[in-house]
């Protein structure tokens, strides 16, 4: 009767800002913290290489990502599950070339 003892894998939330390498994806985490003499709240930000294995992940998406074994690198991380896929109003579906065409 050996007792399992399964390190439980930390999960954070963030944004997307960078989709453009292949199955990887940059997410933004930020949190805050106080500072210890001015005791002025900060917002800091921190920045992790995730696997995205189907390249869905655009960038501006909310997501979760899970501690995970090495798989490169740099990379530690895996995306999870989506919170909130981006969507551009402003574009209301039209191509950026269109956009940067109407622009000129």
């Amino acid at each position: 009767m050996k007792q399992q003892n399964k390190k439980i894998k930390r999960r954070l939330k963030g944004t997307v800002i960078s989709n453009k390498m292949n199955k990887t994806v940059v997410v933004k985490v930020e949190r805050f913290k106080k500072h210890p003499r001015y005791h002025k709240t900060m917002k800091i930000s921190s920045h992790f290489k995730a696997n995205d294995e189907n390249n869905e992940c655009k960038i501006g998406d909310w997501v979760t990502i899970e501690e995970t074994r090495p798989l490169s690198k740099t990379k530690r991380w895996q995306v999870v599950e989506f919170i909130k896929k981006h969507r551009d109003e402003e574009t209301n579906g039209e191509s950026e070339s269109d956009l940067i065409a109407e622009n000129q």
